[in-house]
């Protein structure tokens, strides 16, 4: 690994507040889509369920998941679909080629197969999601709008993160930060042979994170990647705003995880330390 971290920047023009626009989880076009189901999206659909890396999803991928592709390939955000990246308990997450021949992540959330109850720890007593109901449908097309926001919003406050390109339905499309081939490695995988300088890059993202109004939630080397000498911080569905009930124990635990990781590679961390440089005022800033 290199020795020195890159920071991006902040977006200028942007001014972070409270301000958050309640998410729409009311059915979409994919929705409409799966219910038509004219012929160009049953052709479609069935060439899908025969492709090699989905034919273990034809169980766990309801029709209106298949639509919500299909919108995004008519949209021009996938052009075509390469292997899976990972599998997990809530969502799989697929390489893609995208617009103009980039390569994009495809992560599609399962609807029917998993237990999304832990989601609504989050999503409860977040401004954004007051009237969301029980229907677990509902709850995970939340979440995945919710992960698209929170990468937005980091993205202007100059967190490194994945680059969102667009949402429909339980399908989020965004930058693929590595390949397949040379996939981002998690903190948790490697050796940080400048652990001080990676963790004062995280403790400023943290604040950063933080002044635009949102607190990670999950934040530990599992959901810190790195590659080609690039910090990028991760999985931010579950990021709440700043006013959530849960808001600070969620913080003071990013700050422990974060601090006792460094702390075992050899950096001077403390998760105290780093809670106060976190949500220090701006006039209140200290290196």
């Amino acid at each position: 690994m290199t020795d020195e971290f890159g920071m991006v920047e902040p977006q200028e023009g942007e001014a972070f507040g409270d301000e958050w626009e309640e998410i729409d989880v009311s059915d979409d076009e994919a929705d409409r889509i799966a219910r038509r189901k004219d012929r160009d999206f049953d052709e479609f659909r069935m060439r899908l369920k025969d492709a090699d890396q989905f034919k273990v999803e034809q169980s766990v991928f309801d029709d209106a998941t298949f639509a919500a592709i299909y919108k995004l390939v008519q949209d021009g955000y996938i052009d075509a679909f390469g292997g899976p990246i990972s599998t997990g308990k809530e969502a799989n997450v697929f390489e893609a080629l995208g617009e103009d021949d980039t390569d994009v992540a495809v992560k599609i959330y399962r609807i029917n197969a998993s237990d999304f109850r832990h989601m609504r720890d989050y999503l409860e007593g977040d401004p954004r999601f007051e009237n969301i109901g029980h229907d677990k449908g509902q709850v995970v097309r939340a979440w995945v709008r919710k992960e698209y926001a929170n990468l937005e919003r980091a993205q202007r406050a100059g967190v490194r993160v994945p680059k969102p390109i667009a949402v429909q339905r339980n399908v989020l499309v965004m930058e693929l930060v590595g390949v397949v081939d040379d996939r981002a490695r998690r903190l948790s995988e490697v050796r940080v042979e400048n652990p001080q300088t990676a963790f004062e890059v995280v403790r400023e993202y943290m604040r950063r994170l933080h002044r635009a109004g949102l607190v990670h939630g999950d934040l530990s080397e599992y959901n810190l990647i790195i590659h080609d000498g690039e910090l990028v911080v991760i999985d931010l569905g579950q990021a709440v705003t700043v006013h959530h009930p849960n808001a600070e124990e969620f913080l003071r635990r990013d700050c422990r995880n974060v601090a006792n990781f460094f702390r075992r590679q050899g950096a001077d961390a403390d998760g105290d330390s780093l809670y106060e440089f976190v949500t220090a005022e701006e006039d209140e800033d200290k290196d």
